[in-house]
């Protein structure tokens, strides 16, 4: 994503902050016409506040985008065909906030165009004399969903609020923490852009969007295992979205817990965090495949693999877990789950035995690869 160009990258030294906003509402021209048209609204609205702070006119509070477009029109410095095209993204953008109406891809290609005009206008009066601004060009249909239409508003309104902060203090350095944090989000991948931020003592978390609802299997935290499945006897700590956003006091709900078990769970949800977004980014990046995983590591389960069978000809060491597997009718490699940990919940069977099955996978894996490379 840092990478990748969008329209409005020329805007970016102007105001990065504005240009990043105008790229999410790129994004979501062809996957929610209404978020942009909603968005739209505020973009235009955060550029005439500046417009406003440089020519030094009075603000008063509470000051609404028809305000303003009034207040710059009376002082002589919109002509007619702006102050058209302010009132055009006003409109449909306050029809997009309010009406449940279905909104079309055409609509927002309108107020996209009366962007340009805006951006032009704002660029060419008040933005760096070196930057030249592109010819108009329609947006081009997103092939494949990429953003989450509830992960583009996150990110709209999270980017909106640090535009704001930008603002206030536009005397500070472009590396200032908030235009640092600004860029950090802005370049999250698809679902991952934070979600909400929990927090233990001095240490903080960021969830990203695809966890928002993840189920914490307590198999994934080794130390934490029973604190967890006690917790969900209560009804709390099934889910990542059950999780309170400070987590100081989550012994509470189970007796005999104190606030030691919070910090070790707190510490292997962090592991338990980075795990998962390895794990994203890799099935991502190789759709259509299946995984096996344990911990860190993963296995990519070919055809191959996934017809061996669970015998005890093919796996030592483990019988008791390979006769329980028969028994639930799983006999072959590509029966098992993808989260191999599970495993561990089958009588008398351990993490160890599952991390045993594991690496004689790998390795079958492999030899299987030089067998198939051989033939082929």
């Amino acid at each position: 994503m840092e990478n990748q160009s969008y329209f409005y990258q020329f805007l970016e030294p102007a105001s990065k902050e504005l240009a990043l906003v105008a790229r999410e509402l790129e994004n979501s021209i062809f996957t929610s016409p209404r978020t942009m048209l909603t968005h739209a609204r505020v973009f235009v609205e955060n550029i005439l506040q500046q417009v406003m702070q440089i020519e030094k006119l009075v603000e008063v509070p509470r000051m609404s985008l028809i305000d303003r477009i009034d207040t710059l029109h009376e002082n002589g410095l919109l002509t007619v065909e702006m102050r058209d095209a302010l009132h055009h993204v006003r409109q449909v953008g306050n029809q997009a906030a309010h009406d449940t109406r279905r909104f079309r891809y055409s609509e927002a290609l309108l107020s996209w165009e009366s962007l340009y005009h805006i951006v032009k206008w704002y660029v060419e009066l008040y933005g760096p004399v070196e930057i030249e601004v592109p010819h108009y060009e329609d947006p081009s249909p997103v092939v494949t969903q990429t953003y989450d239409i509830t992960e583009i508003e996150q990110r709209l309104k999270g980017l909106e609020a640090l535009l704001l902060l930008s603002m206030k203090g536009k005397e500070t350095e472009q590396t200032s923490p908030s235009t640092l944090k600004f860029t950090k989000v802005a370049q999250e991948r698809p679902g991952f852009t934070p979600i909400r931020t929990l927090t233990y003592k001095n240490k903080t978390l960021d969830i990203p969007y695809f966890l928002r609802d993840a189920f914490l299997l307590p198999q994934r935290f080794l130390k934490s295992e029973i604190f967890l499945i006690r917790l969900g006897a209560e009804q709390q700590a099934r889910i990542m979205s059950e999780l309170p956003n400070n987590l100081e006091e989550l012994h509470t709900y189970v007796k005999r817990y104190n606030e030691k078990n919070d910090e070790v769970f707190f510490d292997e949800l962090m592991v338990f965090v980075e795990e998962e977004k390895v794990r994203r980014q890799l099935t991502q990046e190789r759709p259509g495949e299946l995984f096996f995983f344990y911990k860190d590591d993963h296995i990519v389960v070919t055809e191959q693999l996934s017809q061996i069978p669970l015998t005890t000809e093919e796996f030592s060491g483990m019988p008791n877990l390979l006769r329980q597997l028969n028994e639930s009718g799983i006999e072959t490699v590509g029966q098992l789950p993808k989260e191999l940990v599970i495993l561990a919940k089958y009588a008398s069977v351990g993490v160890g035995t599952v991390e045993k099955l594991f690496q004689q996978l790998k390795v079958k894996q492999g030899n299987k690869s030089k067998q198939e490379a051989i033939t082929t």
